[in-house]
């Protein structure tokens, strides 16, 4: 699945997408001389976080934009235009590590494939991405309001329950260390705005070749009819529910080292 990404408006307004990401970072616990892949590196803050461990990392991401703006961010480090359902490397890697990217690709057992086959005997995966319930108020609003205009579409997204995704894992080969679902509210940097921007940085497949006139009144009824449920003492918030996993390859285990408030 592909979505037309604004670099600028992710850095300017949704710098929260890898900010949350990066509580991750411990739990994939990086190390020297490890060999890394960042799957869906966005514009490389959390790519130069991995690299700050002394490990090698490279980044991957579909989109042209976001590679072009991770290598004006950290020109010292590798990036790479390449999609999630078909990524290779030349050599085994010591752990794959995505954030707030999975959910994007619906054909999720491609990317498990990929994954696994990149990986080292006993190396690690290590992502957090939408779960199942993810974004229900924004998706059930615009859904709604794209109705009255009379249009209809489907989620596009991939939101996986626990029990489903451990399944996939599983069936390639990953065996499933960790798993949890938990919710995350989160407020949005434009209290104003906000959920109008997140649907033009994010809701793009909702949207896409629907007139541009009717966009605006669109967006505003969704907003409306989210209103209840998103808006809050003069702040918007996003309804995220993420699904948060540590795997190994070939049944291998996984030590989580506590890293307390060190930064990466």
């Amino acid at each position: 699945m592909t979505s037309p990404w604004n670099s600028s408006l992710y850095e300017e307004r949704h710098s929260f997408v890898w900010k949350y990401g990066a509580d991750l970072l411990p739990m994939l616990a990086p190390r020297a001389g490890e060999r890394i892949v960042d799957l869906g590196c966005g514009t490389g803050q959390l790519t130069a976080r991995i690299a700050e461990s002394g490990a090698a990392v490279e980044g991957l991401d579909k989109s042209p934009d976001m590679i072009a703006q991770a290598r004006r961010n950290f020109p010292a480090l590798s990036f790479r235009e390449v999609d999630a359902t078909s990524f290779s490397v030349q050599e085994p890697v010591d752990a794959v590590f995505s954030n707030a990217a999975l959910h994007w690709v619906r054909d999720s057992e491609a990317v498990v494939r990929c994954v696994a086959r990149a990986l080292k005997p006993r190396g690690r995966f290590v992502a957090e991405f939408g779960g199942k319930g993810n974004v229900s108020h924004i998706v059930e609003s615009i859904l709604t309001a794209l109705r009255r205009w009379g249009y209809e579409r489907s989620n596009p997204w991939y939101f996986p329950s626990v029990g489903e995704y451990a399944s996939l894992l599983e069936s390639h080969g990953l065996e499933t260390n960790y798993a949890t679902l938990f919710d995350r509210l989160t407020p949005l940097e434009n209290p104003e705005a906000g959920l109008t921007e997140w649907m033009q940085m994010f809701g793009s497949p909702f949207l896409a070749g629907i007139p541009k006139e009717h966009i605006g009144e669109i967006l505003a009824d969704m907003t409306e009819i989210a209103r209840p449920w998103l808006f809050r003492d003069t702040q918007w918030f996003v309804d995220y529910r993420r699904i948060r996993v540590i795997a190994t390859r070939e049944g291998g285990s996984t030590t989580v080292e506590s890293k307390g408030n060190r930064n990466w």
